[in-house]
This record gives C-alpha cells, structure tokens and sequence, in this order.
C-alpha cells in the first residue's frame, strides 16, 4: 500500500473492497487456447491510428505498480518475440515488450503493438513455450487489429480528463481512471479470441516452440485461480487475473490439446525448460517490496516503519491502494488505507467529516494508540456494520475500517485488539525484512515436493510448490531437475 488521496464513500462491504477489484479489472485478455476458423487478416494499423496510446501506457504504468526492470528476462522475451515476429503472418510489425511490477497474472496488448506481461505471470510460467504462448496470443490481437477496435469502442465510452501525468503522481487515481475507461472492454470478443488462437498458436508452432505450452499455462492458470479463489477482499481471484472471464474448465482443455495436435503430438520438444528458469531465478514474488508485505496475519510497511496484525483467523491482502482482509468465513472484513488530513484538524472531527457515510456522531471518541494520537467511531451501512479508526502517524492519518455483519461487543472488541497492534517498526525490523523471490533449486537424491515445500515462505506451500512447478499431486521428482521455490 502507498499513501493516497481520499476517495468515495463506502456505505457496504463491497464498496469498501471495490478499488482493489477495479484495479486489475482491465484490458486482459482470457482465451489462450481455442481452436480458431481460418482468417482474412487486415491491414496493419498505422501510427495515426492509436494516438492515445502513449497516454494508455501510463495509466497502465500506474496501474500496475510501473515496470519492473529484469536484464535477463527482458533478454529472453526480446529474443522470443523476435522468434515469433519471424514467424508470424505479419514479420514487418513492431512490439515492444513491458514487464509489469505486479503479482497479478495478466498479460494484454495494445493497438501500437505495444504488449504487457506481469512478473506474476512470468512466475507461473514453467519454460519458453509457455511464455511464447502468451506472447503469440497477444501479437495475434495487434496483427487481426483487435486492440485498435477495441481503442474505437473505448473512445466512446467514458473518456479520462486527467494528464497522464496526474495518474502518474496519484496511482490510485490513475488505477481508478484507468478501470473506469476499460471496465466494460476488460475482454475481447468470443469470435476476436477465437480468431487470436487460431493465429496465436500457428506461431508458436512455426517459431519451432512447443504448441502444448498453451494448454500446460492454460492448466497452470486455471489451478492458481483456484488456489487463491477467495482473496482477503473476499472476491474470486479470477475476477483480478489473466482468466477473469474463463476459468480453465476441462471443455476448454480438451479444445486447447486439439488445438496444438494440428501441428505436432506431444513431446518435450520446444520447451527449453532450463534457460526459463535461469531467467526467473531471484524474480521478486507477491507484493511490490516498495508498498509493504504480508507475513500471515501481520502486515509489515519498512518504508513507512509501521506495522500491524489483523485478528485471528484472517487473511490479508495487499494491494497499492490498501491493506484488505477477510475472515474465514466471511463475517468480518477489514481496510486500511492512508490519508492526508490538515495538521490543524482533529481526528475526532475528520470522523465526523463525511468520508464515510453515517457515522454515528455519538460514538465518536478521542484515543491514544501506542503513542500515536487516535480516534474512532461507528457506523452502520444496510447489511455491515462498521467500526472506524484514525491513527495520526507521522505527517499522515491511517485509517482502519472494520466491518461486521453481525455486530457485537466481542468483534468490538477484536477490532481493537488488532488496531492496538499498530505500531512504528525498530530499525532491526526493517533491516530484516525482506522480499520474497523465486530461487532455483536443483531436485537432490530423496527430495520430496513436500519436502521442498517445507523451504517456501507463503501460505499454503505445499499446494503453491506444485502449482508454480507445474506438478499434481503425487508426482516423484527426478533428481537433478529444476524447481521453483519462494524464499525471504
């Protein structure tokens, strides 16, 4: 998270969790994989005919927390795109490649041939014939002129009023402009997919990379969303990735592996698994290191100093905006987001302000928490019930938002245990905290997934070392082989 502006009222929980939602809600495409009719391609667009494009590259920019600079997979993309262009229908195109700096799994392109991938899909992904995958399907966008159509419907529909260099300076209004002009075009059409799989995986075929890469990330895809199908926001994570629209059903798996049985049966041609792996060695994985990290219930910011633990039984999110989180089964939620409020102003008065509606001014109540001057207040939306906190840290005021179904004096009480918990990081603290990243490990004589699970620093490592590597249940690994893990 990152210090933000004020914006909108929440008035239900879904409010309250929307901004994260709308962020990744934009211009990722979802079908890798379909088989395609035969095309008539069109002319190539020209320059003239994508004159926002430089604009929509910041609002993109900001949207997903800037580029993310890697010399060496920068290397292997720029040499994969040159194989493909090579290949392609259309070898007098030009793209250009930008690596986002998001956990997300999303990729998309634009009119210009401007194409963007993320550093979490470039952590799914498990060699180059995936990556090409995902590539090709984007390049067949640009050469079938799906971006520049969808660019004519954007124009008509809400335009952007801000400079891009406004979005930039504000990310959150610049993530919020930026879902507000793409939100209804988050997908292409069935029949533009269609039409981009067909194109897509004649190239990668033709590129000499293996065409069952779309079906092995298509399958990867399908079993991240479904590990991380209940976010601390409390929406499916499919809404925020690469396959919003589609989840990976079998039905789409049958069309994918038909799909790539046009050009080839299957073998481990094509994949140069090694050379993958090398690239992405030390990747950074989750979070942005620059907006703060999730450690379980725990929620620790270096660069702000501060810190705090959610209650028992939540899980957190971090997002630019905010710090979301759930409770297991659904009843509690939780924000926490931060703000400028006037020095001369008092908390008890910015409760009573109108940033969030009908607050009950009663409940209003001047507090002290670990030294940091404080407030809070109640108030009551249709279904949820909420409990407000406003901490003034430094030359900022943070906000916490709990929100109950039910309320009762236990979840008071809760919510001010864990907002008790806030406090500013020792210097040692911030010393020692640091990011998680992808490391190669080479499979050693009696190494067991389990076993190598047991060295990954997330949640439910088991289950996250078969689905970065590409492996069910069950599967022995070969000694010598490599593997993904996450590490600190």
């Amino acid at each position: 998270m990152s210090v933000e502006t004020p914006f909108g009222l929440w008035s239900t929980v879904r409010r309250l969790i929307a901004p994260a939602v709308l962020v990744l809600l934009v211009a990722g495409c979802a079908d890798v994989t379909r088989t395609g009719p035969q095309v008539n391609l069109p002319e190539p667009p020209s320059k003239s005919e994508a004159p926002g494009t430089q604009r929509e590259h910041q609002r993109i920019l900001a949207a997903y927390g800037g580029a993310y600079e890697n010399p060496r997979l920068e290397a292997l993309i720029g040499q994969t795109v040159d194989r493909l262009v090579a290949a392609s229908e259309r070898p007098t195109l030009k793209y250009k490649v930008t690596i986002l700096n998001s956990a997300a799994v999303n990729a998309f392109a634009l009119p210009n041939g401007q194409l963007y991938v993320t550093r979490g899909l470039l952590a799914l992904a498990n060699d180059t014939s995936e990556l090409s995958s995902v590539l090709a399907h984007e390049m067949a966008h640009v050469i079938a002129r799906h971006a520049a159509m969808r660019e004519d419907q954007a124009k008509q529909a809400t335009l952007l009023s801000r400079d891009p260099a406004d979005a930039v300076n504000d990310p959150q209004m610049g993530a919020m402009a930026l879902a507000r002009t793409k939100i209804a075009l988050a997908t292409f059409s069935r029949s533009q997919e269609l039409e981009a799989d067909g194109i897509g995986v004649g190239i990668s075929s033709r590129a000499g990379f293996d065409p069952y890469g779309a079906v092995r990330f298509l399958t990867a895809m399908g079993r991240n969303a479904e590990l991380r199908s209940t976010t601390a926001s409390g929406v499916d994570a499919r809404f925020l990735d690469f396959l919003s629209s589609h989840p990976a059903t079998p039905d789409r798996l049958k069309i994918a592996r038909a799909n790539a049985r046009q050009y080839t049966a299957p073998s481990d041609g094509g994949r140069d698994r090694e050379t993958y792996l090398g690239s992405v060695d030390g990747l950074i994985y989750g979070e942005d290191p620059s907006e703060g990290y999730v450690r379980g219930r725990r929620f620790l910011h270096p660069r702000l100093a501060f810190t705090f633990t959610a209650p028992d039984g939540f899980t957190l999110e971090n997002t630019a905006q905010a710090v979301l989180g759930v409770s297991l089964n659904g009843a509690l939620a939780l924000r926490l987001d931060i703000v400028r409020v006037p020095a001369e102003q008092t908390l008890s008065d910015y409760l009573k302000s109108g940033w969030i509606e009908n607050v009950d001014e009663r409940s209003v109540e001047a507090l002290t928490i670990n030294g940091f001057p404080a407030a809070t207040a109640a108030a009551k939306g249709d279904q949820w019930g909420f409990r407000l906190y406003a901490v003034r840290f430094g030359s900022e005021v943070y906000r916490f938002i709990f929100a109950v179904k039910q309320e009762t004096a236990g979840a008071d009480r809760v919510f001010r245990d864990s907002v008790n918990t806030f406090r500013r990081m020792s210097l040692a603290e911030v010393e020692a905290v640091r990011p998680l990243h992808l490391q190669i490990v080479s499979v050693r004589a009696g190494d067991t997934p389990e076993r190598l699970a047991g060295r990954m620093a997330t949640d439910k490592p088991l289950e996250r070392f078969l689905v970065l590597n590409g492996l069910n249940a069950g599967d022995a690994l070969k000694t010598g082989d490599k593997v993904k893990i996450v590490i600190e």
